[in-house]
């Protein structure tokens, strides 16, 4: 089977803290693949090296064959939402969406307003970010990170803030985009959302990461 993403003998440090200890992963195109550990094992980091917000100490990461910070800065066919999404918070939703869309010109408007609609928000709302609830806010970063329609996706904890039903219509969002072929990181501290959606799932704890 193909592999999306690479990862070999993968070593990164913040001053003399040692975040990741010479991880090697691969995970095969067309899957969900779930990454569980507590706060501070290295989820989000590992995550950053993949999207190339961070470069490795020791290793590399290969996208579609490409190695991340050598041959690409960023891997240009990926969405992502890590952490906190960040938005202008005195303009709407939708105008977030077209000017991040603005920067590669992939998404029209009738695609974010599509993409939108998926995520269960109204585009035509005229409420300013600023006033969105926490989950409103969790929506629009998934919708700009599957806007471009990008074959793989890095989703960290991809549920905060989500009530009942929202966890319900993501749920099924994410297991339309693997349906369409997207590889998808999926990190969640909920084992429900594991076992519902997972292919596969690799446990971290402490900077080192093996597969359940």
């Amino acid at each position: 089977m193909e592999s999306a993403i690479v990862i070999e003998n993968l070593n990164r440090s913040f001053g003399k803290e040692e975040i990741l200890h010479g991880i090697s992963h691969e995970f095969e195109t067309g899957k969900i693949h779930g990454i569980v550990g507590n706060n501070g094992s290295g989820k989000t980091v590992m995550m950053k090296c993949i999207c190339g917000f961070l470069r490795p100490d020791d290793g590399r990461i290969l996208v579609r064959d490409k190695e991340v910070g050598k041959d690409m800065d960023f891997p240009e066919d990926m969405g992502l939402i890590i952490e906190t999404p960040g938005f202008l918070p005195g303009v709407s939703g939708l105008k977030n969406l077209k000017i991040l869309a603005s920067l590669r010109r992939i998404a029209d408007e009738k695609k974010i307003r599509e993409t939108m609609e998926r995520v269960g928000l109204d585009p035509d709302l005229k409420k300013n970010v600023n006033k969105y609830s926490l989950g409103m806010r969790q929506r629009l970063g998934i919708a700009q990170a599957i806007m471009e329609d990008p074959s793989i996706l890095i989703l960290d904890e991809p549920f905060n803030g989500l009530d009942k039903n929202g966890v319900a219509q993501i749920r099924n969002l994410i297991k339309d985009l693997r349906r369409e072929g997207r590889t998808i990181i999926l990190a969640s501290h909920n084992q429900a959302d594991i076992d519902e959606l997972c292919d596969t799932v690799c446990e971290m704890d402490d900077g080192n990461m093996w597969r359940k």
